[in-house]
């Protein structure tokens, strides 16, 4: 997916919402236990009540992996049906891969050839030549930890590099890696404060923003600091919406909840632009 079709359904849809598929068979609803894959089952009910609230689904592979040949089974199903059903979609592997060259083309290999993802998460720390061949993808996209949302961010993200922040020296420098263009970067909603530092090195790149919801991120703070001329945004809500209930009406508990963001982000979408 290029970027302009990404931004085409932010407009279409008045959402920049990403739905988190952190699927956890202990907390979906018992009764999928029965289903042949109740991984799949959920995700697939999720899908189908919310798609046209969000722009973008964000499996979380940790979530996948732990469950082994059946996980991994459930995520290709899950790919499979969104990009045949929904392929308006843009689709994030939340994988944070990140390695040497060829290992790295490898693991782009499998999310952007096999498994057929539009982006995937990639942690920074092995530098250029551990990024640049995730970047050499037509229309895929690379999206770089940068200042993420948890409390260890500030273990070293936050450290001063030669006077400034490490997390700025990692948003500067990849600024210059071939195929920058298909860059993208995870700024978290708990640290809004910070968006107005960080659009003034990535102005227009898209930014991949975890936080809102159960982690206590605001979504306005994140609009008025974050937001780019071409909205620039991608808010991901997890499991504030995929757990709204785990009774026989889930999926219509997790559409009311993304309904809810969605109305907010449209709000918000009228009154910056």
């Amino acid at each position: 997916m290029t970027t302009q079709e990404l931004v085409d359904q932010i407009h279409k849809k008045q959402s920049f919402l990403c739905i988190g598929l952190d699927t956890d068979i202990e907390k979906i609803p018992s009764f999928l236990l029965e289903e042949k894959d109740p991984i799949f089952a959920f995700n697939k009910a999720i899908i189908d009540a919310t798609h046209d609230l969000c722009v973008a689904y964000k499996p979380n592979i940790a979530f996948y992996e732990a469950y082994g040949e059946q996980g991994w089974s459930a995520l290709r199903k899950t790919i499979i049906y969104l990009n045949k059903n929904y392929s308006d979609i843009f689709t994030i592997a939340d994988a944070k891969r990140g390695d040497i060259g060829n290992t790295s083309t490898r693991y782009a290999k499998a999310f952007f050839e096999d498994l057929n993802f539009d982006s995937i998460t990639i942690a920074p720390y092995m530098g250029r030549d551990s990024v640049e061949p995730f970047l050499q993808f037509k229309n895929k996209h690379t999206i770089l930890l940068a200042l993420t949302s948890n409390d260890g961010a500030f273990d070293f993200q936050t450290k001063k590099f030669e006077d400034k922040e490490l997390y700025k020296e990692v948003l500067s420098v990849s600024t210059t890696y071939e195929g920058a263009e298909n860059l993208m970067y995870v700024v978290g909603a708990t640290k809004a404060e910070y968006l107005k530092e960080i659009r003034e090195i990535v102005p227009n790149s898209f930014l991949l923003v975890p936080g809102v919801g159960a982690q206590g991120g605001n979504l306005k703070d994140v609009c008025e600091y974050g937001m780019s001329k071409n909205i620039g945004l991608l808010i991901n809500s997890s499991r504030e919406i995929i757990y709204a209930s785990d009774q026989e009406g889930f999926s219509n508990a997790a559409r009311t909840k993304a309904k809810e963001l969605q109305q907010a982000m449209k709000k918000e979408l009228e009154r910056l632009h």
